[in-house]
């Protein structure tokens, strides 16, 4: 009968101190340590970019302050538009102690994201990971200067992915990271990294009451909207007026259609009298591509959707169902129909 439990159970009734307890417990015990140099690695890594930001208003009173990071040597710093919008005064605050003003680069509301720059030399700038490639349930690590305590660092998981977050302006921020890293007001603008230290999303927003839901901008997003605050100091938009999330398409669709991507943009919504609208899109539809550039999700169809499209006229190409229609839009000035929905 010994036997018999010894085969069940695995072990030998005779070892006192109990080997595969000792066994199990080693591999936790390893487990914990890669979890915990991954973490330390990164934080590493990375902290010497983080910066913290402190504001001052029009009336020279302290505004607030956030987190941001380097992301080019030459001192571009990406953080939040909440952040430093509307500041009179922005000072930056280096791992190393030191501590000068920013200049404002570009600001940009509608993905809460924005770029400032300080002079100063040796910087050390982050690496960019690709978001597209971010996986649910992967290891997540926060840096930031939650409620002053400066290069804190969290970790958690990759909770969610094509989350929808709406901005200060009312736009939805499509493609947004959600992770149960835990983050406090002072972390906004810092870096969301992976195990290897590469950024792939910049903590924007808490859901309260609720715990352990956070969300980030997506890297890819925030590399593009940098690129372009740079160069003009703002984001210029064409509008279609469509509310969408990434969706995949059945595999039968594709090989039948001939379809050159694997994802595409469900429309949730059209706004009412929208190039989107006029063009005949419904709710429901799956955006494909535009002007002939495949559109595998939200950030191909900004990244498609420039200035240089006002008023212009394209194919959209959308799955509606079975069927495969080519629809025909013209995109407006985003900041014309913003000016028109304040009137």
């Amino acid at each position: 009968m010994k036997e018999f439990f010894q085969f069940i159970l695995g072990r030998d009734f005779n070892t006192e101190d109990g080997g595969a307890a000792d066994t199990a417990a080693t591999s936790d015990d390893e487990l914990l340590d890669s979890y915990s140099k991954a973490v330390i690695g990164a934080a590493e890594k990375v902290s010497p970019s983080v910066v913290n930001i402190e504001v001052s208003t029009g009336d020279k009173q302290r505004g607030g302050s956030g987190s941001g990071f380097v992301f080019t040597p030459d001192g571009f710093i990406l953080t939040n538009s909440h952040v430093v919008h509307g500041a009179s005064k922005i000072e930056v605050t280096l791992l190393d102690g030191r501590r000068g003003e920013a200049q404002l680069i570009g600001d940009d509301p509608e993905t809460d994201l924005a770029v400032i720059r300080i002079n100063a030399p040796n910087l050390m700038s982050v690496e960019f990971g690709d978001s597209n490639k971010v996986r649910v349930g992967q290891l997540a690590i926060a840096i930031g200067n939650p409620y002053g305590f400066q290069y804190s660092v969290t970790a958690g998981v990759v909770s969610a992915l094509g989350r929808s977050l709406r901005s200060r302006t009312g736009r939805l921020i499509d493609n947004v990271i959600q992770t149960d890293v835990a983050l406090n007001p002072g972390n906004s603008g810092g870096p969301l990294v992976n195990s290897r230290g590469e950024v792939i999303g910049v903590n924007t927003a808490v859901i309260l009451p609720a715990q352990g839901i956070c969300l980030a901008t997506a890297i890819n997003t925030a590399n593009f909207v940098a690129g372009q605050l740079i160069k003009e100091g703002r984001v210029r938009r064409s509008y279609i007026g469509v509310v969408g999330q990434v969706v995949p398409l059945h595999r039968r669709l594709v090989r039948y259609h001939n379809i050159a991507v694997e994802t595409g943009v469900l429309v949730v919504s059209t706004e009412p009298a929208s190039p989107a609208w006029k063009a005949g899109v419904q709710e429901g539809d799956v955006i494909v591509a535009y002007d002939d550039k495949s559109v595998a999700g939200i950030d191909d169809l900004h990244r498609l959707l420039t200035d240089q499209k006002v008023g212009v006229e394209a194919d959209l190409i959308v799955i509606r169902g079975n069927e495969k229609l080519t629809l025909r839009v013209t995109p407006e000035d985003s900041h014309m129909h913003e000016q028109r929905e304040r009137q």
